[in-house]
């Protein structure tokens, strides 16, 4: 199951059906659950723990160090969860010692060609980052966040779960769940109502989140104003909590 080119560091611990291709590189302290697949002339360096049954495609670079002028050479850490996707070209970089020293992607993520993962980014379950798009350091992504070809996200920023971006998109502040956003800077442009069908939200919570996009951006209300109205709409609706608590933890400030 590993070519006979690859180089496989003495210290790096595969599960017996991985798979590695020609020329590929697994450094040091590098740990590859079963069923996991690297591609011809993949490069996968540690510390580094990644699960089963994902597929890294060849080009890609896994695992590297930081690209931060502040980073000395301290054990930094990349996880990587079960069944992802990683194609050609991809980077991602393991964390720094100023954050929480580890970048984390979670499970069933589609990561297309060209991407890169900044350090210290923590990226959740079942996302889609379609062609170049690119993460600066610090950068949170939640669940079945969906990110356009080229969309460019600053670094500490968040993406709440079930949110889409164009292509092209710029984004300098925080993204509540549930939005459609397009543009540099970016603005809202609606909610992911077709994402929301697809995954299966009862009309009674898209009905509730179409009256909580209404207050927040439509209302003329101050944030501080449709804060007070979302909070008394999320007492029946579990998405618009789920939109208030990402609303409330944010430091960074949400697009409007």
């Amino acid at each position: 199951m590993i070519d006979e080119r690859a180089v496989i560091h003495p210290s790096a611990r595969l599960d017996e059906d991985v798979e590695v291709g020609p020329y590929a590189i697994i450094g040091p302290e590098v740990q590859i659950g079963a069923g996991t697949r690297i591609g011809p002339h993949a490069f996968v360096k540690g510390p580094a723990r990644i699960g089963r049954d994902n597929r890294i495609f060849q080009f890609a670079s896994v695992g590297d160090d930081p690209q931060d002028k502040k980073y000395g050479g301290e054990p930094t850490w990349l996880e990587i969860g079960d069944r992802n996707v990683i194609r050609e070209y991809c980077t991602i970089n393991r964390g720094t010692v100023q954050d929480e020293g580890v970048t984390r992607i979670g499970d069933d993520n589609w990561i297309m060609a060209y991407v890169h993962i900044a350090h210290d980014c923590q990226v959740g379950s079942n996302t889609v980052f379609a062609n170049n798009a690119s993460l600066a350091g610090h950068v949170r992504i939640e669940d079945h966040v969906i990110l356009g070809g080229f969309t460019l996200v600053h670094q500490f920023c968040s993406i709440g779960t079930h949110s889409f971006t164009s292509y092209s998109t710029g984004i300098s502040k925080d993204i509540p769940p549930y939005l459609m956003v397009s543009g540099s800077p970016a603005r809202p442009h609606g909610l992911n109502s077709e994402g929301l069908r697809r995954h299966g939200f009862p009309v009674a919570e898209r009905e509730a989140l179409r009256k909580a996009y209404k207050t927040l951006y439509r209302s003329g209300s101050t944030l501080e104003q449709a804060l007070k109205d979302l909070r008394e709409l999320a007492q029946t609706s579990s998405s618009v909590a789920t939109m208030v608590a990402f609303i409330e933890n944010r430091t960074r400030g949400i697009i409007r």
